[in-house]
């Protein structure tokens, strides 16, 4: 089993050893590889058992020594980075040809992002190379957000997993391009950064709203997030299948009256979308562990990270 530790030094050795580390960030724990070196990349996706079509995002400490690895970074996405780099963004862009195009799935873009969780960005300096590292689970399933979570799925695959505790927002980063024919940036995932603050830096903004076969960053497949349990939006659909007493139910913040309430996990009884954001991905695990058969997960409102978390909850929906 992997063991869990706060030793930066240990993690380094790991890496640049061509061994994978599981990361702690500020969105998810992340499953890191030295991006420069194929052959450690290409044991993230036997891991993962993730598809090679589908592209990794690089992580490192400053978007100066990003500079090595990319080609441009277009205006408007510069001032994204500028407002929110350390942080849960980011930018798909041009790279150069020192990253492997295993790690882009071939495209002439990577996505790149500065995590600003202390403890990596502290092993992100050691290192004079980017980490390759998607979230830290098997393809298609909850992303973890915390130790226990990594070394419970994948501990018997890699050696070291970085503690740094439990994620503070606990859903992915948002992605962000530059769409050439329209001239303006298109966001090509939702995540951690509200849609309303990005179009406060960069005017408004494309939203890309459906999923894709041949994807262009990350996330963007249509089933994913899912737990081994089927996922309903709609508590009418779960009720022509199931009693009430077979379903249990994830909702923002107050329970649904017709399920029992023990079986129910609310993510924020204040209503707070921060506060859901970084509870859904636990409480994807924890339904896992009620006596049900089926979950309830109505949408919230599509407003700030209300738009995100409904994103992964319909992912989730339609992997079942």
């Amino acid at each position: 089993m992997a063991e869990i530790g706060t030793d930066i030094e240990k993690a380094r050795a790991y890496l640049e050893a061509g061994q994978l580390v599981a990361i702690p960030t500020e969105t998810v724990y992340g499953l890191a590889a030295n991006a420069l070196n194929p052959e450690a990349v290409a044991q993230i996706f036997a891991v993962k058992q993730r598809p090679h079509f589908d592209p990794l995002i690089v992580h490192t400490d400053r978007l100066e020594k990003a500079m090595q690895w990319i080609a441009a970074i277009p205006a408007p996405l510069q001032q994204l980075a500028e407002a929110f780099m350390p942080g849960p963004l980011t930018l798909v862009v041009p790279k150069k040809d020192i990253i492997p195009d295993i790690v882009t799935a071939g495209l002439p873009t990577v996505g790149l992002r500065i995590p600003s969780h202390p403890l990596t960005r502290r092993l992100l300096a050691s290192l004079n190379f980017p980490v390759a590292a998607p979230s830290a689970n098997p393809f298609g399933y909850v992303s973890p957000t915390n130790a226990r979570h990594v070394e419970a799925q994948l501990g018997e695959h890699i050696p070291y997993i970085l503690d740094g505790g439990s994620s503070q927002i606990g859903l992915e980063s948002t992605i962000v391009a530059w769409n050439e024919e329209a001239q303006k940036p298109i966001v090509l995932r939702l995540g951690g950064i509200p849609l309303e603050e990005i179009e406060k830096v960069a005017g408004k903004v494309m939203l890309q709203t459906h999923s894709s076969s041949n994807p262009k960053a990350p996330g963007m497949l249509s089933a994913h997030y899912a737990p081994r349990k089927k996922v309903f939006l709609s508590l009418e659909a779960a009720l022509r299948i199931y009693s009430p007493q077979e379903l249990g139910a994830i909702v923002f913040k107050e329970p649904l009256a017709v399920l029992p309430v023990e079986n129910q996990l609310l993510l924020s009884p204040q209503g707070n979308y921060a506060e859901a954001a970084q509870r859904l991905f636990a409480a994807l695990r924890e339904i896992e562990e009620l006596p049900v058969k089926a979950v309830v997960a109505p949408l919230l409102p599509e407003e700030h990270l209300g738009r995100a978390i409904n994103d992964r909850l319909r992912r989730a929906a339609a992997s079942a």
